[in-house]
């Protein structure tokens, strides 16, 4: 990668696809250019992350040395490296966006954007539901039009979407089974297409048990193994969407869809989980899982969009009072320092 960075948005990221994801979703929401650096940190300053030790400048290789020397307008990251990267690239001039929550006081950042049920406040903290994705109507049409042999599959598409069991949602191989079988009855009840789509946390011992379980009743994609994954083309052409209770990524993609989502198993979730699920299902846009197939009306989850917004006005401004002086030679601590620079 080059280490000449010139657009006035940087994303910083370590390269993990949750990560990756979030933060190209906020800074492809507003439009404007913006270079990717993919951080490549070192020890023992990726162990402190986000905190600042010395010799900081070389935590993460000699491109992101570059962005520190010529430190982009707004400096966007997701993840504990991203978040000593914007404070660094803070330090030096740059406007932080922080995405996720830090572990440290949000005030080292211009904007930390955060679920809501991780219960951050602050004056400077934008808090969403679930997780922040590039998901809206344009993707879904753009992702059909790449997958046009999905949408040739007898209707409804059902689609079930696995994550894996964790210390917050303990679902187990019974409640797989319960699942499937659920599922399995639905397809008899009303006919159509059933895909199941694994994920790289969706445990080795499970994908063999879906795929047992189902034989040539459903299409199956557990990994590389069956093929180019068929995921993005799946939710844009489902009509009803499954996703287990573990994954804040896999329901909030879910529900940025225009298909009803049902949640399976949601009494295993407790902790932060509990409380998005919980909020799913309040609202109205998800259901847990039951016997009724019947879809509802539902209004989808456009949170990369709203957060976008609300940013923009304050990213337009600094972008617009920062450019004339990007060749200024002025100390980088003229930049403004201020915790409630969110409007």
């Amino acid at each position: 990668m080059s280490s000449a960075f010139s657009a006035p948005v940087l994303v910083v990221h370590d390269g993990a696809s949750g990560n990756r994801r979030q933060a190209l979703a906020l800074a492809e929401a507003w439009a404007l250019p913006f270079d990717e650096l993919v951080l490549r940190p070192r020890v023992p300053w990726r162990w402190a992350a986000p905190r600042v030790l010395p010799g900081s400048h070389a935590a993460f290789g000699p491109d992101f040395a570059a962005a520190l020397e010529t430190p982009p307008v707004i400096a966007v990251g997701c993840g504990r490296q991203a978040a000593l990267a914007t404070r660094l690239l803070r330090q030096r001039g740059s406007k932080a966006v922080q995405i996720l929550h830090p572990r440290l006081p949000t005030p080292h950042w211009d904007a930390v954007v955060l679920p809501a049920h991780d219960g951050v406040q602050g004056g400077n903290v934008l808090t969403l539901d679930g997780s922040l994705n590039p998901i809206d109507d344009a993707w879904l049409e753009q992702k059909r039009a790449a997958h046009p042999m999905l949408g040739e599959a007898p209707g409804p598409v059902t689609a079930l979407l696995v994550g894996g069991p964790t210390d917050d949602s303990d679902w187990d191989r019974y409640a797989l089974d319960g699942i499937l079988e659920l599922l399995l009855r639905w397809r008899q009840r009303d006919g159509g297409t059933l895909w199941v789509i694994g994920s790289r946390r969706t445990p080795s011992a499970m994908r063999r048990q879906i795929k047992q379980a189902l034989g040539d009743r459903a299409q199956v994609w557990m990994d590389d193994g069956d093929g180019p994954n068929p995921y993005a083309g799946v939710i844009a052409w489902a009509d009803r969407l499954v996703v287990t209770p573990d994954s804040a990524n896999l329901i909030s993609e879910a529900a940025a869809t225009r298909a009803p989502v049902w949640i399976a198993v949601p009494r295993y979730n407790r902790g932060r989980i509990q409380h998005l699920v919980a909020k799913a299902i309040d609202s109205g846009r998800a259901r847990s899982l039951g016997p009724e197939g019947t879809p509802w009306p539902i209004e989808p989850w456009r949170e990369s969009a709203r957060v976008a917004e609300r940013l923009r006005p304050w990213v337009l401004e600094t972008i617009t009072e920062r450019q004339p002086a990007a060749d200024d030679n002025a100390p980088a601590d003229k930049a403004a320092r201020s915790a409630d620079a969110v409007p």
